[in-house]
């Protein structure tokens, strides 16, 4: 084991939260390196969280332990988990639907109970209200350190009773391309829908071929342009929209050094959704 322990909250960075959970990690070992995911997952917003881990875990080393706080239900009957990946990381977070993604997309091996009386920062009992401190943190530094084994941590849950948030499921009937917008590249504002890059190869679009986009919100028509399919954005004129394949190999839409999402108040999740086809060409007859 690498002895990395990574931190995803949506705490921000305004006060000392995050500051305390590398001190309690620290207290465990310091010899543990303490590295950050974000810790600016919109507050409560475990669909955000269980994105990020999807989109980060699988480029830690194996062994690599993360800790997820994204937890409205803090203090309540929700339990606490640590799972096992495919790819043999640890995740150790609230079981509330943030282990979605990677339990769909790269897959969950061994799910664990923690116990939150038992394996807690001792002298804590008797605080409800922060137990990124006092239960993850403590215990992402135990597991990452070596101090315990993930089998050490709690009993076996069986997989299929971790809790889920909704997903879409991307399709290709072999005409159109559909799937929702999942997340945003957040700086950027650019749409990553779960659209994989290889429904594109099916379907033999190739760099250059111009797609229609369409996207629904609520089932209702937002937003259609018909874009061009690039390899990079200076492919077109700034300010021009893009189809793109981002680094998640799904497709991107995006417009040149701007904010899709700001210039067209787009948002992401399952209640967004959008369709690409190929357009058809058109000729343009010479008088």
């Amino acid at each position: 084991m690498g002895k990395y322990l990574v931190l995803q909250t949506d705490f921000g960075l305004g006060d000392g939260a995050v500051s305390a959970m590398y001190g309690v990690a620290h207290m465990v070992s310091d010899e543990i390196t303490i590295n950050d995911l974000t810790h600016d997952i919109p507050p409560y917003d475990i669909w955000t969280a269980s994105y990020r881990l999807y989109q980060t875990v699988k480029y830690w080393p194996a062994g690599t332990v993360f800790v997820s706080v994204v937890d409205p239900g803090v203090g309540s009957h929700r339990r606490s988990v640590v799972a096992k990946t495919a790819y043999g990381h640890y995740i150790i977070t609230p079981d509330n639907g943030s282990l979605t993604h990677i339990r769909n997309y790269q897959g969950i091996t061994e799910v664990r109970n923690l116990d939150e009386v038992k394996s807690r920062l001792p002298h804590s009992e008797e605080s409800h209200t922060f137990h990124g401190r006092d239960i993850y943190a403590y215990n992402g530094a135990r597991l990452a350190s070596g101090e315990v084994t993930f089998e050490e941590l709690g009993g076996i849950v069986p997989t299929d009773s971790i809790v889920e948030v909704p997903l879409v499921e991307a399709k290709y009937d072999g005409k159109i391309f559909s799937g929702s917008i999942d997340v945003l590249d957040v700086r950027f504002g650019s749409l990553w829908t779960n659209i994989p890059l290889d429904y594109f190869k099916e379907a033999k679009i190739d760099s250059g071929d111009r797609l229609q986009v369409t996207i629904y919100h609520d089932g209702k028509k937002v937003y259609q342009n018909i874009m061009q399919f690039v390899r990079s954005f200076a492919e077109v004129e700034i300010g021009e929209p893009l189809v793109y394949v981002n680094s998640l190999i799904n497709i991107g839409i995006a417009v040149n050094q701007d904010s899709f999402s700001d210039l067209y108040n787009i948002g992401t999740g399952t209640s967004w959704q959008i369709e690409l086809r190929k357009a058809a060409k058109v000729i343009f007859e010479e008088d």
